[in-house]
């Protein structure tokens, strides 16, 4: 085949072609890439050549309603390794362990390792101000110090339950730790520094530092002063009736806020790994639903009332049972309470009484009401592990069912949802959302940057209703079942309850919660406590609400209403004395103002025959609870706090 001229030269041009569009495509690659996308390939060659190494945001504090640092993050260094940067890994793991101690061989063995970087742990974290002087006296190459925090508690085991715990990277693990953790831990920093393909810092680049930013400080509605007093009770309840368990919540039925909620046992938040977890992780007080026996009567009476189904002055006859479905439910009193009006089956908490008050309501009508007070339903507190509680399905109700649930049997509740049920009785009869968070603070400016308004959930009784209950109350704590948690001059109004444990599929006779719930001033009710102690073993006293709970209820009522500043009050209903069952009353002295040993000769003087407690140190008496004047039982305990000289606090 004969080639022309012409053929070649078509050749020459098309390979010419060829060669000028290849050309024209890489120059307009190299256009791209260095003009048109330079920044989107620098970010790219950054983050390929960037490295960071942490440095913790300072976990923001928790603090009680008045500003008090209940958990706060003790800053400390630590030690993180780059092992590409570090030279010389034997000898610089001889000069670490000569620092922190350990050996040189387990050192070592950490910073060969073929990681971008490694903690030296555990004793290069948290290092005390002299080691880590030392160390950053050294100037070790690919040895950095960044900042890591430790949770501390400067008041032991307050509240601990409802304060939670946090793992080893800082990160909550319960109760408001882990429901607000995302707030609490902040934005983590780092710094920055140019590194080579094999990780190590390319000479005559510089470091960058990026700060982190600290969390939020969460202020709980929490009182220091009322948690204190919450625990100081449940700590005797444990010592003189060695219980399975026990809760007690303080509330402001006014606002829903949470003002003391308290477990035991109980534990140390700095040591919490020491502690089962059933103590650490669970709040009794949202956690644990058990039967509440006859605080739930408290629903049957307003509902009762607010349906005009009964009129407290109507009479009742209690023979000693009522007969439901062919089974005689019986009083707790044997042979009954004969002819009594509907306050006296109110203050003798007489199961027959309260059948009659469900069986004139109805199922229809009484479970209404129960889930308008908040059962069978989460409150929506926010803290972890709620529990809702278990009511009967309509649908399987008979008289049986309506019979035991009208006095607190059969059904499931949570204390919370007795606390917030009890509060909207305190306040006039809406059910108001319980609070636990009352705000969010800014820790560089103290400032608040949210603030937590009361939520009403629902209007449940009417306030003429409310005001009867609390009435009839009152009654039950002045006259009836309740008088151990009587304290003159506080107008203490509440319900007791003995509710049997149900254990192989049948009610033990053995194992009992016993509860008390009350409001005081019962004409103004400003707090409301519940305490239920699970499984109390008494030495000679018989296991009943009113003997053992009351008078833990009685106690914290009156010394939060002393220290919140409301006055004692001389109106209410007196005390009716059981001789030689109640204490003989006596009336508490002044002691304030007076030298101890004056105070105590004065105590022995007046005849009251009280004992004394010391709270504090110093010679002088600052402060006294109960209040002067009050009335109460021979063998009371006074606890009187001591302080520099008189006035002092």
């Amino acid at each position: 085949m004969r080639i022309t001229q012409t053929k070649v030269r078509r050749r020459m041009f098309l390979v010419l072609l060829a060669v000028v569009c290849g050309l024209s495509l890489l120059v307009g690659r190299l256009v791209h890439v260095t003009v048109i996308a330079s920044h989107f390939y620098q970010g790219k060659l950054a983050g390929v050549l960037t490295r960071r190494i942490p440095v913790y945001a300072e976990r923001g504090a928790i603090l009680d309603s008045q500003g008090q640092t209940l958990a706060y993050t003790a800053s400390a260094a630590t030690i993180i390794a780059v092992p590409s940067q570090i030279k010389d890994p034997a000898a610089t793991a001889l000069l670490l362990a000569r620092i922190i101690g350990g050996t040189q061989a387990g050192i070592e063995k950490l910073l060969r390792k073929h990681t971008l970087m490694v903690d030296i742990r555990p004793r290069g974290r948290r290092l005390d101000a002299a080691r880590t002087r030392a160390i950053r006296a050294l100037r070790l190459p690919g040895v950095y110090l960044t900042e890591e925090g430790q949770r501390t508690y400067p008041y032991g085991n307050l509240a601990a339950q409802v304060l939670g715990v946090t793992g080893g990277d800082g990160q909550g693990l319960s109760g408001v730790e882990l429901a607000y953790n995302q707030q609490l831990e902040g934005r983590q920093g780092g710094i920055l520094y140019t590194a080579n393909v094999r990780g190590q810092e390319i000479p005559g680049t510089n470091d960058q530092y990026v700060p982190p930013v600290p969390g939020l400080d969460l202020q709980l509605t929490i009182n220091r002063q009322i948690q204190q007093f919450a625990q100081r009770e449940l700590e005797s309840v444990a010592a003189k009736y060695a219980p399975d368990n026990a809760t007690l919540i303080v509330a402001d039925p006014k606002t829903g806020q949470i003002l003391a909620m308290a477990n035991y046992p109980t534990f140390d938040p700095a040591q919490w790994k020491s502690a089962p977890p059933q103590v650490w992780n669970r709040n009794l007080g949202v956690w644990q639903t058990f039967e509440p026996g006859s605080t739930f009567k408290i629903v049957t009476l307003a509902a009762a009332l607010q349906e005009k189904k009964v009129n407290l002055s109507d009479r009742f006859y209690d023979p000693g049972y009522y007969q439901v479905a062919g089974r005689k439910i019986r009083c707790w009193k044997a042979g009954g309470h004969g002819s009594q009006s509907y306050l006296n089956v109110v203050e003798n908490s007489c199961n027959p009484g309260f059948i009659s008050l469900g069986e004139r309501l109805g199922k229809t009508a009484l479970f209404h009401y129960i889930k308008a007070f908040g059962f069978g339903s989460k409150t929506g507190i926010g803290l972890p592990g709620e529990a809702r509680g278990i009511l009967f399905s309509p649908k399987n109700v008979g008289p049986l069912e309506l019979a035991t649930t009208s006095f607190g049997q059969g059904v499931s509740v949570t204390p919370i949802q007795q606390v917030m049920a009890m509060s909207a009785i305190a306040n006039g009869g809406t059910l108001m959302k319980p609070q636990i968070v009352k705000a969010w603070i800014n820790p560089a400016t103290g400032q608040p940057v949210s603030t937590a308004a009361p939520q009403a959930v629902r209007r449940v009784i009417s306030p003429d209703v409310a005001a009867q209950v609390r009435g009839a109350l009152e009654s039950v704590v002045a006259q009836g079942t309740g008088g151990n948690a009587y304290r003159s001059g506080w107008r203490i109004a509440g319900k007791t309850g003995t509710a049997q444990v149900v254990e192989h599929g049948r009610y033990s006779g053995q194992h009992y919660i016993v509860s008390f719930i009350g409001m005081a001033p019962a004409n103004n009710p400003q707090l409301v406590a519940y305490v239920a102690i699970d499984y109390p073993r008494p030495k000679g006293s018989p296991v009943f609400g009113g003997v053992i709970a009351a008078p833990v209820v009685g106690s914290v009522l009156a010394d939060s209403l002393q220290y919140l500043g409301v006055r004692p009050s001389v109106q209410g209903l007196a005390k009716k004395y059981r001789y030689g069952i109640d204490p003989i009353p006596t009336t508490v002295p002044n002691l304030e103002g007076r030298t101890y040993k004056d105070a105590a000769q004065s105590a022995i003087e007046s005849g009251s025959v009280l004992r004394l407690a010391v709270v504090g140190r110093g010679p002088y008496v600052v402060a006294q609870a109960p209040a002067p004047g009050s009335k109460v039982g021979q063998g009371s305990t006074v606890r009187l706090y001591l302080g520099p000289g008189p006035g002092a606090h």
